[in-house]
């Protein structure tokens, strides 16, 4: 009320003060104009205005910044301490500002939100409420443990800028239903249940004895004052062949008991499945010869249920999983782990409830006597969330404690034959691509190489346009080496096979991978014996070794070792390794492993795909492998990966074992016709669809004394041989438009059965001679240069006597 007064008193001041200057400025104004008139306007505007200030400054009074006051921090700490809660406050980046004497008592003067002790799963829940209050302004969180203390958590973010957290820790006395348990066991209530043959104790998480009544304690160790606390619960019992329990103390002479389990946990913990680490109360009892009749008879279904194929498991009452066989365990994803505690442990978290309320719909029908209940649910297993799966479920009675069945199709090997399947039939796919690719690009090349030998014909070296020529020429020609390695892919190219050995091969090698591998690489060759011959091209099969070798040392970048092994498969080996892909039959297999980093899961099933690679830009094309796997295929042969990551990679190469037989040639390579030189006459009868390629040809065959008649597809070949029937020779492509070259090389035959001809092509020599198998019929492959078509005119000439 005093500020008030004297606020008041400041506004009429001011108003007496402006008023007077008012008179005064119109005293002045009249004795200086001697207007009445004027003089009496002036003032009553400036009245005006002193009143409409005066009104205003009443209306809205001017506020007064208020003083920064210095918050007093020991007050805020002796305000903070009166509180049962840990209190602290922290800052942006994370720094303790201040926390009362709970806090720094329950958790060390060091500790800082949200890095508390608490177990992991909390303390990352813990950071995400932290988030959460950043973001929202406030969060909570409990159910964070530190040992058998459990506390609630809020978080508030608070400041004048909102530049601070606080977070408050509210215990809930967890201990307290566990110590009134050590306390009953201990006194009357538990001699009570002693004198009813019911025997109990408490026990930690850790499966220590805290508290045991003394009928536990005499049948435990034999003296019912002996002090067991601290002790392994588990060290005083047993269990036989049948799964029965006994004491230790009592040996095989002893009763079988009954073991009850009750968590010491709240309710809703145990029903979410929190609470399975609580402390428990283990009662137990002696079992009557019935329940060890029943527990003998559920011990032989168990036998029985783990040698069937099919998934099988069983469930208690309180739905949790009793038994489980292996065809389950393997189809569930958790073959290698232990058994999970509930079906619900086994799928994503989305599915839980459902299956968990599916479990215990069917246990409850079994328990109130409707036996023979039968359903299905729809899931999703954590071990393959992509794939949904169907568990069969069935009530069941009179099997003990076991009252669900649960059934799950094994499909793992049908999920794996179907990858394998979808992964060969893409690889077949872009093994065709790739072929087609190659061969129209083999007559880009020929056409590119042609040229450059006619225009180096024309030129001699030292001419400024010789080596540019020539480069064109090399560069054409490691074009040309892609296109190779894209039909070796496609299982297009052409093999030159032989029957030879493994070891034989890799001896010829050697050397060169040897030198290809530096001085940090170590290289181990071994044998194995009695090697069966096999059929390949030698040249290939070099190029595979090397491809493979050149992979492992560039996975060792540090050094290390590769290891090229032969070994002998026999038809009993193949049978014993189940595979879907490798058919039962005699094989010499090729191993080569390295001690490298090894290859990613993610990107086993693409190594083989053309262009695919794991290597830096500019380190390597992708067409290693895709190569090494189409010669493998092309030769009747098998490869696998096998790698993890940081333990190195094998590949094994599986070539089955040739059989000669009487007759057969023995597949060495026929001597090559020596042509001293490549000029010679005749008329020639050129059949291609590509102009380019036809044109290098002719130009190329003419420059070498030949005559040379040229047709675009097969129909007008056929004309101009009826038209000209001395021609010596027929050079044909092999794919083209109306009618390809085997139909046209057909109708030949029919008319002129000994007129030799000359395929090319970028496809492979063998697939020719399967679609088309004549007489006296030669094969030049795709792109070739000028010297090379030359050769091969004279070679097929002379070969049929035709000059």
């Amino acid at each position: 009320m005093p500020d008030l007064v004297a606020e008041e008193q400041d506004r009429r001041r001011t108003a007496a003060i402006l008023v007077l200057a008012v008179l005064l400025s119109a005293i002045i104004i009249y004795f200086s104009v001697g207007s009445v008139a004027l003089t009496g306007i002036f003032a009553g505007a400036m009245l005006a205005l002193v009143v409409f200030f005066y009104a205003y400054r009443r209306q809205y009074p001017a506020t007064v910044a208020e003083d920064v006051v210095t918050p007093d921090w020991s007050v805020t700490f002796a305000a903070a301490d009166q509180a049962d809660t840990a209190i602290a406050i922290t800052d942006r980046a994370g720094r303790l500002t201040c926390a009362n004497s709970c806090f720094s008592d329950w958790f060390g003067p060091q500790t800082a939100p949200p890095k508390m002790p608490f177990e992991k799963e909390d303390n990352d829940r813990l950071v995400e409420a932290g988030r959460s209050a950043w973001r929202d302004g406030s969060s909570e969180t409990g159910d964070l443990r530190v040992g058998d203390q459990c506390y609630d958590a809020e978080i508030q973010r608070i400041g004048r800028g909102e530049d601070y957290l606080l977070w408050r820790f509210t215990p809930f006395m967890q201990t307290d239903i566990v110590s009134e348990a050590n306390r009953m066991l201990a006194g009357k209530p538990g001699e009570m249940l002693g004198v009813s043959a019911i025997m109990s104790a408490v026990i930690g998480r850790e499966g220590h004895v805290r508290s045991a009544n003394s009928a536990f304690i005499a049948r435990a160790t034999g003296d019912a004052g002996a002090d067991i606390t601290g002790q392994d619960f588990a060290s005083f019992l047993r269990s036989d062949e049948r799964n029965n329990i006994f004491f230790a103390r009592e040996g095989r002479s002893g009763t079988a008991i009954r073991l009850m389990h009750i968590p010491l946990a709240d309710p809703d913990m145990v029903e979410t499945g929190s609470g399975r680490k609580s402390p428990s109360l283990i009662v137990m009892i002696d079992q009557d010869a019935n329940l060890q009749d029943r527990a003998t008879a559920l011990s032989y279904i168990e036998n029985l249920l783990s040698m069937l194929p099919f998934g099988l498991a069983m469930a208690d009452r309180d739905g949790r999983f009793l038994f489980i066989n292996k065809s389950f365990a393997r189809a569930s994803g958790v073959e290698d782990k232990s058994m999970p505690a509930y079906p619900s442990d086994i799928v994503v978290h989305e599915d839980k409830a459902a299956l968990s309320d599916a479990v215990h719909r069917y246990a409850s029908g079994s328990a109130s006597g409707v036996s023979g209940m039968r359903g299905d649910v729809t899931v999703r297993l954590q071990s393959a969330p992509e794939e949904p799966v169907s568990i069969k479920l069935s009530g069941v009675r009179g099997l003990g404690d076991a009252a669900v069945l649960l059934s799950l199709k094994d499909s793992s090997e049908e999920t794996k034959l179907k990858r394998q399947i979808a992964q060969a039939t893409k690889m077949q796919a872009v093994g065709q691509l790739a072929g087609g690719v190659a061969h129209d690009f083999n007559n880009v090349l020929t056409a590119i190489i042609g040229h450059c030998d006619l225009m180096l014909m024309r030129h001699a070296p030292g001419d400024s346009d010789y080596d540019d020529i020539q480069q064109i020429r090399n560069n054409s020609n490691r074009a040309a080496s892609l296109t190779r390695q894209l039909l070796a892919f496609s299982r297009q190219q052409t093999l030159r096979p032989q029957v030879l050995q493994l070891p034989d091969i890799v001896s010829e090698v050697s050397n060169l991978l040897k030198r290809l591998l530096g001085e940090t690489v170590k290289l181990e060759v071994m044998h194995d014996r009695n090697l069966g011959l096999v059929r390949a091209d030698p040249g290939q099969l070099e190029q595979v070794i090397v491809n493979l070798v050149v992979n492992a040392r560039d996975a060792m970048l540090d050094g290390g070792t590769v290891t090229i092994s032969t070994r002998k498969v026999t038809a009993t080996d193949v049978r014993r390794m189940q595979s879907e892909i490798l058919p039962i039959g005699e094989y010499s297999s090729l191993i080569v492993a390295d001690t490298g980093s090894g290859i990613a899961p993610e990107h086993i099933g693409k190594i083989f795909e053309p262009f695919f690679t794991t290597k830096a830009v500019g380190k390597g094309t992708g067409l290693g492998l895709s190569t090494v796997y189409g010669i493998i295929k092309q030769s009747g042969g098998y490869i696998f990966a096998e790698s993890d990551l940081g333990q190195g990679t094998s590949f094994v190469i599986y070539l089955p074992v040739h059989e000669a037989r009487e007759g057969e040639p023995s597949g060495q390579k026929k001597e090559k016709v020596r042509i001293k030189e490549n000029w010679g006459s005749g008329t020639l009868l050129l059949v291609e669809d590509e102009a380019m390629v036809r044109a290098v040809a002719q130009r190329a065959l003419e420059r070498q004394g030949y005559t040379v008649l040229t047709a675009n597809d097969g129909e007008e070949g056929l004309e101009r041989l009826r038209s000209n029937a001395e021609i010596d020779l027929v050079i044909s492509d092999v794919v083209m438009p109306n009618m390809d070259g085997p139909k046209m090389a057909e109708q030949i035959r029919q008319t002129y059965p000994e007129l030799p001809i000359l395929f090319m092509s970028g496809y492979a020599e063998e697939q020719l001679r399967k679609s088309i198998d004549i007489s006296n019929m030669h094969f030049l492959p795709k792109p070739f240069s000028v010297t090379q078509i030359a050769e091969a005119v004279q070679e097929a000439l002379t070969l049929s006597g035709a000059n």
